[in-house]
């Protein structure tokens, strides 16, 4: 493990809990959750906000959206230790709402900041709420499985985005779109190289 990313990785929690980031939320929430993975990981995955099950057990992507992306890994060829996953939002939103738009600003610098210490060679958002900010004004629906070099602020990051899990298991016409948008990262992650 990377001690001195880690190190740091928990400065920014502590930053979160110091600063009161998102008050309500955090009063709501069991736990910040941070993220969760390889430290050194090239691909970083980034959700929208932890579900009850992340909540109580402080980890992102447990629950049944979190299954389906192990099988997607799985069959990409990659296991969930070789990546990292975090949402843009990191306490759980009261009835499994969709996060805010203050809130994701909110959380949004301390998102940049894990980016910065991980750095990896491809970011993939999962869903529109943590692809707008890397995408403004875009649609998921006309943009998934496009990767694009994006810079944001001193950081210029691959991104990929991705339709969300969870949107994939309610709404089966969009499950092979996204298995097959997936299934394309090993190739746009070996052409990086």
């Amino acid at each position: 493990m990377n001690i001195v990313k880690q190190d740091r990785l928990d400065e920014i929690a502590t930053d979160i809990r110091q600063k009161n980031v998102c008050p309500d939320l955090a009063k709501s929430a069991t736990q910040l959750v941070m993220g969760d993975g390889n430290l050194d990981a090239e691909i970083v995955f980034i959700g929208e906000a932890p579900g009850k099950k992340e909540d109580l057990e402080g980890l992102p992507f447990i629950g049944a959206s979190g299954k389906f992306l192990n099988g997607m890994l799985a069959s990409a060829g990659m296991e969930r230790k070789d990546v990292y996953i975090t949402n843009i939002v990191k306490y759980r939103p009261p009835n499994n709402r969709d996060p805010s738009a203050a809130e994701k600003a909110a959380f949004w610098p301390y998102l940049l900041e894990q980016l910065e210490i991980i750095h990896p060679k491809v970011v993939i958002t999962l869903g529109r709420h943590s692809m707008e900010y890397f995408f403004p004004g875009q649609k998921i629906g006309e943009i998934h499985g496009q990767p694009k070099d994006v810079l944001i602020g001193e950081q210029e990051l691959y991104v990929i985005p991705l339709f969300h899990p969870a949107a994939a298991l309610y709404n089966g016409s969009l499950r092979q779109t996204l298995v097959d948008d997936f299934l394309k990262v090993p190739t746009l992650l070996n052409e990086l190289d």
